[in-house]
């Protein structure tokens, strides 16, 4: 592997771009608190580790090269980005005061995890499939075998964002009880919600690559 320490850098870097992964933590932290947003950061850290298996195995380069493949990937995201965004607007009709608690038992009554938010948010992104097969073999020897190097520097970029988001989530969770009073709760709402919605449509007008 070559430039590791520049990796690294890179890496955080990107880690730290606010994306949909961001939205999505965000929104569930403000929701349930600090086990909405570590429950939604395991599941993008697993969508991830998919996804570092996939580039290991060259499953990346057929979403990449597939034109169908990658639309079947791009739009399913952009609904699904989409669908959570208006979701979150739509509660804003319906707002009362313990809206965010009862909101929480709803999800789980009807199986709607904050794991699973994640996870598929992630997944269902064909921009980080282009990602993992852009990036990595950058730093990796030119004529060396991929496995290894692809599969370290896929956990390095795991963790890292495992770490990165336990940090913003815990950042989150102690200025939870300020966002939560009326008026910042609906700005942030609001916000999120219109993010979410953006990020769907910008990913489905997303070319191939």
């Amino acid at each position: 592997m070559e430039n590791f320490y520049l990796f690294l850098v890179m890496c955080v870097l990107l880690i730290i771009l606010p994306g949909p992964d961001t939205a999505i933590a965000t929104k569930n932290t403000l929701i349930s608190g600090r086990t909405g947003g570590l429950k939604t950061v395991i599941g993008t850290c697993c969508a991830l580790l998919i996804h570092t298996l996939a580039a290991v195995v060259g499953l990346s380069a057929i979403i990449v090269k597939s034109a169908f493949v990658f639309s079947i990937f791009k739009y399913a995201g952009a609904v699904y980005l989409m669908y959570l965004g208006v979701k979150t607007l739509w509660a804003l009709r319906s707002k009362h005061k313990d809206h965010w608690a009862d909101t929480e038992e709803v999800h789980a009554a009807k199986g709607t995890s904050f794991f699973k938010q994640g996870f598929l948010t992630n997944l269902l992104n064909p921009k980080v499939a282009v990602f993992f097969l852009t990036f990595l073999p950058q730093f990796v020897d030119a004529g060396a075998a991929t496995f290894m190097p692809f599969l370290a520097m896929g956990i390095t970029y795991i963790l890292l964002t495992a770490v990165w988001f336990l940090f913003y989530i815990y950042l989150l969770d102690h200025i939870r009880a300020f966002m939560n009073k009326p008026k910042p709760q609906t700005i942030m709402e609001g916000i999120t919600g219109t993010i979410l919605i953006a990020f769907g449509i910008k990913l489905a007008l997303e070319k191939a690559y």
